[in-house]
């Protein structure tokens, strides 16, 4: 496989594959990011961090959609999330990288106006996690 595709233009596939992920679109990177790494296992750290910013950036993407709601919204038209996020403030956003939760975690993070530097920060920490374990899986195997 490592013929079809060169290191830089998995890297890149990569980061826009978790880039897409992490928005309101469906898709996901993990695939991609497995598939690159058993191609090209020397270029598991910077498929492993390009992955982490891409999917924080997709993240913040969110985030920013959300906080381009008005800040009073008719209570139907409220993420249930919302209230996690209000409750537990930017820590919440480590679990960003979850399916469907972690989209609506970041649009009510955005709508709720929390910060976005703790809002980025606490984000990219759960995606690196999520994104270093399936590696340390994928490599015990």
């Amino acid at each position: 496989m490592d013929f079809l595709v060169s290191a830089e233009a998995g890297l890149l596939g990569l980061f826009l594959s978790s880039f897409l992920g992490a928005t309101l679109l469906p898709g996901g990177s993990e695939l991609v990011l497995l598939a690159l790494v058993a191609a090209h296992p020397e270029q598991a750290l910077p498929a492993l961090l390009l992955a982490t910013v891409g999917n924080t950036v997709g993240g913040m993407l969110t985030y920013a959609m959300g906080r381009a709601l008005p800040p009073h919204l008719p209570a139907k038209l409220i993420p249930e999330k919302s209230t996690l996020a209000l409750r537990h403030g930017a820590p919440i956003l480590l679990l960003a990288w979850a399916p469907i939760i972690g989209d609506l975690l970041c649009v009510a993070a955005g709508w709720l106006r929390l910060p976005w530097l703790a809002c980025l920060l606490w984000m990219a920490l759960g995606k690196s996690a999520r994104y270093a374990l399936l590696l340390a899986g994928f490599a015990a195997l």
